[in-house]
């Protein structure tokens, strides 16, 4: 016979009246409030309420009152839920708290949103009793738990860890989490990765140079530097971009990018052409040179630094193109297509030319012998001429406007395209010193500013007027996507060329599931395994 109100109130009152010593000889009482759980809605949320508050007094009844509360933690009615749910923590002491942890990971599958936040905040609250043993209950889910419950474990203390206080996350516990974390780093799929970095580059203990350096190791391990790249497996491509963007907010001048700088001379600027993006809108080889661009100036010693230029070399010969022919044998014109001028690679491959070629200021004049230098020279200076013509360009279509009037799309991709061409323009002057000069410094046109500033431009003359019906064709229009990567296409012409890309914020993810590193995980058993 089910447990009525009356009861339930009734052996809450013997419970409540009597003194704490005595409490033990009323077994049978608190054993009425958990038959409670069998009844209807009312007598279900009064269990809920009664059950933890007299929890501690029947250590021998401990398991049945977990339980039983558990049962009301998966009751059809939301709000019975959501009452059992709260009073969780109540359970959580001594050795019980791992238990609860590890319940209220597994409530996080929830789809209600009341529901989710109610575990949230338990998580938290049970956290501040014994954070290490919270953790416990955390990891143990995220190791071992179905993908759901995995995936937003993995969120949860993403989110949460970050805003705990210091005397919560102690060194030891910050010990646990860098240990337990490695764990699950050998199983893991891309957005797992970029989240379980984040964690750990919160953690205090991890703000040091060797700190920094340690994280800098376990993406190293992630990102295979040890084996081949296969450029034809968009998995294979995108686990190192993904990789390399964890490992860039790491570099400095006491962690150095060095390992991750030679592994894209030597497998991925070869393959360059044939990368497989693993995103469609994404230009691949954009993304490539962008990331090696910005690690380069946080190569240490390099035992290949010569190899390395050797290859940036090549591959600014490759997007640096010869003036074209004029005239044939005969006189006669033969004037040739005009190549196109692949303006952001090269801003890319430049600057990472230089920033090497600081450790080797020689290597233009020792290393490459003296025609291949005067062709690079003839191609240094064709390129240099069409920037000019661009940059007249991109000033007069900018003159005057100031504030609003270069926020809008159209305006934001010449103050860029100005942006790529002047770096340009500076790198490829250094270059031209006899010897060669590396010492002007250039921000990447892609790294945002710290505020807006307006344009300086100079009075356009006569000729430069002249061109400003041409600017309508430097634009191409903008792409569907809010935050896609905008082209921006110098006229057609003489210089025609590319200029594009150069926002930051469309990344591609891991694709498929996990396995060693970001590789296939098998499914798991669902259903209650509290």
């Amino acid at each position: 016979m089910a447990v009525t109100i009356e009861e339930l109130y009734r052996n809450y009152g013997i419970l409540a009246d009597a003194k704490p010593e005595d409490l033990g000889q009323h077994k049978y009482a608190y054993q009425v409030i958990l038959d409670g759980v069998k009844g209807g809605p009312k007598e279900k949320r009064l269990a809920a309420q009664f059950i933890p508050k007299f929890f501690s007094s029947f250590p021998e009844l401990a398991d049945a009152a977990i339980n039983a509360q558990l049962d009301l933690c998966e009751d059809e009615d939301v709000s019975i839920r959501r009452q059992a749910i709260k009073e969780l923590p109540r359970f959580a002491a001594g050795e019980n708290i791992v238990r609860v942890a590890d319940i209220l990971t597994q409530l996080l599958q929830t789809d209600d949103s009341a529901e989710f936040s109610q575990v949230n905040t338990a998580l938290v609250s049970i956290f501040k009793m014994d954070a290490k043993a919270t953790l416990r209950g955390l990891f143990s889910q995220i190791l071992q738990g179905e993908d759901i419950v995995r995936e937003r474990a993995i969120k949860f203390l993403s989110i949460k860890l970050k805003t705990l206080p210091e005397d919560t996350m102690t060194k030891e516990v910050e010990d646990y989490v860098f240990t337990e974390t490695k764990k699950v780093l050998e199983d893991v799929t891309g957005e797992e990765f970029v989240l379980l970095m984040r964690i750990l580059m919160a953690l205090k203990g991890l703000q040091t140079v060797n700190g920094r350096q340690q994280l800098v190791e376990l993406v190293v391990e992630q990102a295979f530097l040890e084996q081949a790249l296969n450029p034809a497996d968009p998995d294979t491509v995108d686990r190192l971009l993904q990789c390399t963007r964890q490992a860039l907010p790491l570099f400095s001048k006491n962690v150095h990018s060095s390992r991750f700088v030679t592994y894209f001379c030597d497998h991925v600027l070869p393959n360059l052409s044939t990368l497989t993006s693993p995103v469609a809108e994404l230009d691949i080889q954009q993304e490539v040179l962008k990331l090696l661009a910005e690690m380069s100036p946080f190569c240490g010693d390099m035992e290949k630094v010569e190899a390395n230029l050797l290859m940036l070399f090549e591959k600014l010969l490759e997007f640096m193109p010869l003036p074209p022919e004029a005239e044939g044998e005969n006189g006669e014109n033969t004037m040739s297509e005009e190549p196109k001028l692949q303006f952001s690679y090269v801003e890319c491959l430049l600057f990472s030319f230089h920033q090497l070629g600081k450790k080797l200021p020689d290597f233009l004049i020792d290393k490459i012998n003296a025609e291949r230098l005067k062709d690079f020279k003839i191609r240094l200076q064709y390129f240099a001429r069409g920037l000019q013509v661009y940059i007249r360009q991109l000033r007069v279509a900018l003159q005057g406007k100031t504030g609003d009037a270069l926020k809008t799309d159209e305006n934001k991709i010449k103050v860029v395209a100005l942006k790529i061409t002047n770096n340009i323009n500076v790198l490829i002057k250094d270059l031209f010193h006899n010897p060669p000069s590396y010492k002007s410094t250039v921000t990447l046109s892609w790294r945002p500013v710290q505020k807006a500033e307006a344009v300086a431009l100079k009075r356009p003359s006569g000729e430069e007027m002249g061109t400003g019906s041409t600017m309508k064709k430097l634009l191409s229009p903008p792409l569907p996507r809010r935050n896609a990567r905008q082209i921006y296409n110098p006229p057609s012409g003489k210089y025609s060329a590319t200029i594009g890309n150069f926002t930051n914020e469309q990344r591609g993810g891991f694709r498929g599931g996990r396995g060693r590193g970001f590789g296939g995980r098998g499914g798991r058993s669902r259903g209650r395994i509290y």
